[in-house]
């Protein structure tokens, strides 16, 4: 059965490929489709169907907003989005404002933390107006400082949720998310729930609306890809997979190679048709 990956982050957030390239190395794995789903931007999304243009591989334009509750980071995957259109961009850009205020709250963290990091350092690391920034930059640069010896250590010490410099300033509700994309014309997928150890949320957001739920993910385990997938068809969610490829951290894939976590096509299909319908 063919498959596709439909979570993979490029250059244009926090991965270290170019859109091409996650093309490329889609093909090379045999998929049918792969999706461009960076951080709260669709900057990656033309050159990756203008990379994928005679291959036998098809793009899906995505977007994964950052969206808050409960004190953490809760991520919500939108498929078949309309990446060109000017309304949508505008609101993405003020999804990475509040990225970019986050940015600065974290930093100022780490300073009073003694260490000498500085906002000009790592925005350093993006080119162009558009830098979508986020911790894995602040990560790399702890490392290139020598504050920690691996991107996994600056999360547990620093920057992941109980790490000692780690903010979350408001940002919009997954219920918000879920509309913005719904409303957008867009399928909405809870991505890597087993992340949130919380399934009183999951519970809540599949009862607002969600459209489907990221089954296979590199951070979901045997137990919870189970009763993830029984919710789904209790609900009539769609069952989508991918391995949320970030490109490599030195030699080892973020957070896993792509093409190793994927969902059947027929979840592409009928991604596609909630879309579809959400368009006339």
């Amino acid at each position: 059965m063919k498959q596709a990956d439909l979570h993979t982050h490029t250059r244009a957030s926090d991965g270290t490929c170019e859109p091409a390239e996650n093309v490329r190395l889609a093909a090379e794995a045999g998929l049918a489709a792969v999706a461009i789903t960076d951080h709260d931007t669709v900057a990656g999304i033309s050159a990756a169907l203008e990379a994928a243009a005679g291959r036998n591989i098809e793009v899906i334009p995505g977007v994964e907003i950052s969206s808050a509750a409960n004190g953490q980071d809760i991520h919500v995957l939108g498929y078949f989005i309309p990446f060109d259109d000017e309304a949508f961009q505008e609101k993405l850009r003020g999804l990475r404002e509040t990225r970019h205020e986050r940015n600065k709250l974290m930093i100022a963290r780490l300073r009073e933390l003694g260490i000498p990091i500085t906002l000009e350092s790592v925005y350093r690391r993006k080119k162009g107006e558009d830098k979508n920034i986020g911790r894995p930059h602040i990560a790399e640069e702890l490392v290139e400082l020598g504050v920690v010896g691996s991107i996994d250590e600056a999360f547990a010490k620093y920057l992941g949720r109980e790490g000692a410099a780690y903010v979350n300033p408001p940002r919009i509700t997954p219920q918000e998310a879920i509309t913005l994309i719904k409303e957008a014309g867009g399928a909405a997928v809870l991505a890597h729930p087993g992340l949130y150890d919380d399934d009183d949320l999951v519970q809540e957001l599949i009862a607002f609306g969600l459209d489907g739920i990221e089954v296979w993910h590199p951070d979901n385990d045997a137990a919870e890809r189970e009763r993830y997938r029984t919710w789904a068809e209790q609900h009539g969610l769609v069952m989508t997979g991918g391995s949320d490829f970030h490109g490599w951290r030195g030699e080892e894939p973020f957070h896993a190679m792509l093409g190793t976590h994927t969902a059947p096509v027929s979840a592409v299909e009928r991604l596609r048709e909630i879309a579809a319908m959400r368009k006339r």
